[in-house]
C-alpha cells in the first residue's frame, strides 16, 4: 500500500514528534514538554522566542531570538542532536559585512523575530533589523559558523520578512508585513521579488485581516511549506481585546506559481493562547510561530513558535488533516 506524499520535500523522519493526545479534537496541538527553550536557557537571556530550526547534517541548527538582560534584540546560533534540547551559544552571532561607516544599509543593529531557510547552496536568514526604523535585515551562511550580512531587503518599515524555500519562476520571494516605527497597529502580508537577493520588487498584495480574531494585523510565520495543494503558509493574527493584544496562529494555502493568490484560508485561528507560558510573560497572550520542520514521509509537521514573548514552544499537526481543514473551513472560494 503506498503512502499518499502531500509534502513535496525531503524525508526528516527524526523531527520532533508527540502522538495527538486521546480526546484531543484540535488541529495543532502542543508538546508535553513545553516550554522546551525556557527565558533563563543561557546566562544573559531575559527571554528566547520567536527563534528559527532547519535541518543541519541529519541534526538541526537555529538562530534564536535572545533579549539580553539590558533587553536588546540580538541573535545567537544554535545546535541540537533532536530538536528539543538545544545547545545556544553565549555569545550573539558576529555578523560580517564589508561595509564602511556610510553602508548603513548593511549593519546590524538589533535582531529579533528570525527566520531561516536553506535555498541552493546556502541558508539565509532574515530578521527585523534597523535602518532608520524596523526592516528586514538579510544575511547567509553555509555552515552556521560565519554569517555574512548583505542588504537590507526593504526601505523602513517592515517586519516578518519570510523566504520561500526554492526561487519561483527563477526569482527568489519573500513574503513581508509594511509597518510603521512603533507596535503597529495594522498590518497586511505582501510578497516581493528578486533576482539576486538585493533589489526587491514586483511587490503584490497578499491577505489582509478578515476575522475578528486577527482584525488588526496579520504576518507571515515559518517558512512557507510546499505541498501538492499549494504553499502552506502558517501566520499569526492580532485582536486587539479589552485586555491588549492576542496572537494567535492559523494557516492559509497559496498557488504554487502564483503566491500572492490565496487559494484557501482558515477563517477560525488553530492555537491560540491558552496555557500559563502562553499568558503570562513579558507580553501576555501571544502564541507567534516562526519555524517548521516537516517531514515528506510521514505528513508530520513540528511548529516552533514563541509564548509571550518569553519562551520557545512546540506544537504539531500533520499536513493532509491540517489542509483538509483549511479547505473545509475557508473563507477563499477556489
Amino acid at each position: 500500500m503506498s503512502i499518499k506524499k502531500t509534502i513535496i520535500g525531503n524525508a526528516l523522519l527524526n523531527i520532533p514528534w508527540e502522538d495527538k493526545p486521546a480526546g484531543c479534537k484540535d488541529i495543532i496541538w502542543r508538546s508535553a514538554k513545553n516550554p522546551i527553550i525556557r527565558r533563563d536557557h543561557i546566562p544573559s537571556s531575559n527571554s528566547i522566542f520567536n527563534s528559527a530550526v532547519v535541518p543541519f547534517k541529519g541534526k538541526f541548527a537555529g538562530v534564536f531570538r535572545c533579549d539580553d538582560k539590558t533587553r536588546r534584540m540580538i541573535i545567537h546560533r544554535g545546535f541540537s542532536d533532536d530538536g528539543v534540547k538545544w545547545n545556544i551559544d553565549h555569545k550573539p552571532i558576529e555578523f560580517k559585512t564589508d561595509i564602511d561607516e556610510t553602508g548603513f544599509g548593511k549593519k546590524f543593529v538589533y535582531g529579533y523575530d528570525p527566520r531561516v531557510v536553506f535555498i541552493e547552496d546556502r541558508y539565509w536568514v532574515t530578521w527585523c533589523n534597523f535602518f532608520h526604523g524596523p526592516t528586514i535585515g538579510v544575511a547567509y551562511t553555509f555552515d552556521f559558523e560565519e554569517f555574512h550580512q548583505i542588504e537590507n531587503a526593504y526601505l523602513p518599515f517592515n517586519r516578518n520578512g519570510v523566504l520561500f524555500p526554492r526561487k519561483i519562476n527563477d526569482k527568489y520571494v519573500m513574503l513581508s508585513r509594511p509597518s510603521d516605527n512603533g507596535h503597529t497597529p495594522f498590518g497586511e502580508i505582501f510578497i516581493s521579488q528578486s533576482p539576486d537577493m538585493v533589489y526587491w520588487g514586483e511587490h503584490r498584495h497578499v491577505m489582509a485581516p478578515l476575522q475578528s480574531w486577527e482584525h488588526l494585523k496579520i504576518g507571515a510565520g515559518p517558512i512557507p511549506i510546499e505541498t501538492t495543494e499549494g504553499w502552506l503558509l502558517i501566520y499569526h493574527g492580532v485582536l486587539l481585546s479589552c485586555n491588549g493584544y492576542v496572537y494567535s496562529m492559523s494557516a492559509a494555502i497559496l498557488d504554487i506559481d502564483e503566491p500572492w493568490k490565496v487559494k484557501y484560508r482558515c477563517k477560525s485561528y488553530l492555537l491560540n493562547p491558552r496555557e500559563l507560558y502562553e499568558m503570562v510573560g513579558d507580553v501576555p497572550n501571544v502564541t507567534f510561530p516562526c519555524a517548521s520542520l516537516q517531514d515528506a514521509e510521514t505528513g508530520r509537521i513540528t511548529i516552533y513558535y514563541g509564548a509571550a514573548d518569553t519562551v520557545t514552544c512546540l506544537a504539531y499537526t500533520q499536513v493532509d488533516e491540517l489542509i483538509d481543514y483549511i479547505k473545509n473551513n475557508s473563507v477563499v472560494s477556489k
